[in-house]
């Protein structure tokens, strides 16, 4: 892994910022960042990637992450994206959300896992958001470069599936991950629309599943006429 080390000297504390959660259909986005003097002890962790992690280990890791750093979370629910999204593109908001928690933390240099195709382009749009002098290393992949961008990672995972198990009780079914990916989540939202005759709570309305998820209903309905 890349440190500091690699980059001119700098004074003062460092900080790493990742999210969780960008893609799904239902949930919030998690931004997560951590702050450190130096990312010596979260190398001695062994800090990875939280996609890379089993949960058991992420969860064995996210509290000594904690002990070690100052940290912050921030989250935009299913139906902030929703709203934010009709005046800006998804890389504006996680830009502003990710800004927010470098305030929050306020150190001297902060590394972001780009979420942008280009990556100058988000530390920009980043940088522009912050009131105080912030040197911004915008890197693709740095959860996987950078100890203190994989600490982050484990926060904002760790924080999201919590928030999905709690939808999980409040509901009282299995909604899956909350991805449009996952088979059990495309049935619970199925499942629902089918006795609601509305999308379920916290289901990001304006994402194409949900118009795929209806359509594919309708089409259905209609194949029993037939």
């Amino acid at each position: 892994m890349r440190t500091l080390d690699d980059f001119a000297p700098q004074e003062g504390p460092i900080c790493g910022v990742d999210e969780a959660g960008r893609g799904p259909v239902l949930g919030p986005i998690v931004v997560a960042g951590v702050m450190v003097e130096d990312d010596s002890a979260l190398k001695e962790l062994g800090v990875k990637d939280s996609k890379k992690l089993t949960p058991a280990r992420r969860m064995e890791l996210v509290g000594q992450v904690k002990a070690l750093s100052k940290w912050e979370v921030v989250e935009a629910s299913a139906e902030d994206i929703d709203m934010l999204r009709q005046s800006m593109t998804m890389n504006v908001m996680e830009s502003k959300l990710f800004a927010t928690v470098i305030e929050r933390l306020n150190p001297k240099v902060a590394f972001l896992d780009a979420a942008d195709a280009n990556e100058e382009v988000f530390g920009r749009y980043v940088a522009r958001e912050l009131k105080n002098d912030i040197k911004i290393i915008s890197r693709h992949g740095a959860d996987d470069v950078y100890p203190v961008v994989s600490a982050a990672s484990i926060i904002a995972k760790t924080h999201r599936d919590g928030i999905i198990e709690g939808f999980k009780e409040e509901l009282g079914v299995d909604i899956g991950s909350g991805y449009p990916s996952d088979p059990k989540t495309i049935k619970f939202m199925k499942d629902w629309y089918t006795e609601h005759d509305e999308m379920p709570p916290h289901t990001r309305k304006s994402w194409k599943t949900v118009d795929r998820v209806i359509s594919e209903l309708s089409n259905t309905s209609l194949d029993k006429f037939e």
